[in-house]
């Protein structure tokens, strides 16, 4: 019988393409740029990094530590490091990932589709203004293309860390960063791109405010795979001859490396085409404008093509993590193999899944605190649970476990060059960030504040 702590990445490389292909999603590709283009272009990007590399930083050695130092899923890691008021935040940590990999999958789904329709020909269609509109309130499409995308993603999975997991994304993060350097590179070509180019990476710190801050955290949260579990596993498959901190500088870099790549191939291109306003469509952005953006360019259909199997490549590597940490966590928690762990899995991601990709159309009805399905999981995940099981896990080693766990772990294998960072954000900085982001989520939910 196959258990978690049976298996393990090869080494640093393994772990730090899983790691990075965790955080290289949706967020990365559409989320990050959009948010670019509304908080400031450069300041915002400027912002970001500053953040990435500080609060960022110590969030994913925190995890990454405590997961590799127990073993375990989060579960039994926090039972193990004696955290008996803090044991929400384990649970929390294992449940997320269960939650968002179904509707993760719808959203797959969608990108699927799209890329379908590229490589047979029919790229005019999606230009059509009513296009997407039409496709995800279909009674039959959404839900067919989910169920292709989750068993992409159950194929992985099921073949284990090493020769699944690890071995998919030594292939396709190489490609993936290709990828958005060729696409970038062709969009900067593009007529008028280069006010854009200008607009995204020089900072004009007249346009910095509270809310850029905000949103910068918020992102940095959300690509990083903070609070969801996934760090937590991926730690304890680490293992302790691997140096942590420079595994984990890596995926920063990556991580970074690619979300600046996804403004680069959307922000200029978008600005030449229809204006910085544009780019404030949301998850529309990528659906609705893009194709319109590529269909204005030459050799317009083979470019959006690659531009969704990029995408495509980004939302497999990170449905990947979440169906592997659920399955950690089942695996663990009910001594059972990871076949019937990731059996168990896909059933459950399809029959949330399926809902929720019709909550769009027939089930458009069924509308939780006012939002379509999608957005209420989106919500319930992201801006109330994540903030919470990540400052529940700062809690816990500052409380509980004691800094200088975390730095006795790092130091098996790592000199921990940016201890006294680390050990400054936890104590000053973590706190009151992950509180400010949870408090700004619910009330831009809510229609308070605007992100």
């Amino acid at each position: 019988m196959e258990t978690n702590k049976k298996s393990s990445f090869s080494g640093r490389l393994g772990y730090v393409m899983a790691a990075a292909g965790s955080a290289v999603g949706l967020g990365n590709i559409w989320r990050f740029p959009y948010l670019a283009a509304k908080y400031g272009g450069g300041t915002f990007l400027f912002t970001y990094i500053i953040l990435a590399f500080t609060v960022g930083f110590a969030l994913l050695v925190s995890e990454t530590a405590l997961g590799r130092k127990t073993g375990n899923n989060p579960i039994k890691a926090y039972k193990i490091l004696g955290a008996k008021k803090l044991k929400i935040g384990g649970w929390l940590n294992s449940i997320i990932p269960m939650l968002i990999v179904p509707y993760y999958c719808v959203v797959g789904g969608w990108v699927c589709k799209y890329l379908f329709e590229y490589l047979r020909g029919s790229s005019q269609i999606l230009t059509q203004d009513t296009y997407f509109s039409n496709f995800i309130a279909n009674p039959i499409s959404p839900a067919f293309w989910l169920v292709i995308f989750a068993v992409l993603t159950f194929i992985v999975v099921i073949k284990g860390v090493e020769k699944g997991i690890e071995k998919v994304s030594k292939i396709l993060m190489p490609i993936l960063v290709v990828i958005a350097i060729f696409i970038s590179i062709y969009g900067l070509m593009t007529p008028g791109a280069i006010e854009g180019l200008k607009y995204y990476i020089i900072p004009d710190f007249s346009r910095f405010s509270i809310m850029t801050v905000i949103s910068a955290m918020g992102q940095m949260f959300y690509s990083l795979s903070i609070g969801m579990g996934i760090l937590f596993t991926y730690g304890s498959y680490m293992k302790k001859d691997v140096d942590m901190e420079k595994a984990i500088s890596q995926v920063e870099i990556m991580d970074t490396l690619i979300a600046f790549l996804a403004g680069l191939m959307i922000i200029p291109a978008v600005f030449a085409f229809s204006g910085k306003d544009s780019l404030n469509a949301g998850a529309s952005l990528m659906f609705i404008t893009m194709p319109k953006v590529f269909n204005s360019l030459k050799l317009g259909g083979f470019i959006g093509g690659v531009f969704f199997l990029l995408v495509l490549f980004a939302a497999l590597t990170s449905a990947i993590s979440l169906m592997e940490c659920s399955c950690a966590t089942l695996m663990e928690q009910f001594h059972i193999s990871r076949k019937k762990a990731a059996l168990a899995m896909i059933i459950e991601m399809l029959a949330l899944g399926i809902p929720i990709s019709l909550g769009y159309g027939v089930l458009g009805w069924i509308q939780p605190l006012g939002m379509t399905l999608l957005d209420f999981f989106d919500f319930v995940t992201n801006s109330c649970m994540m903030p919470i099981s990540a400052l529940c896990t700062v809690l816990l080693i500052i409380f509980v476990t004691k800094l200088k766990t975390i730095s006795n772990e790092i130091k098996i294998s790592s000199a921990f060059k940016r201890e006294k960072v680390y050990n400054f954000v936890m104590k000053y900085i973590c706190i009151p960030t992950l509180l400010i982001i949870l408090l700004s989520y619910i009330l831009s939910t809510f229609g308070i504040i605007t992100l």
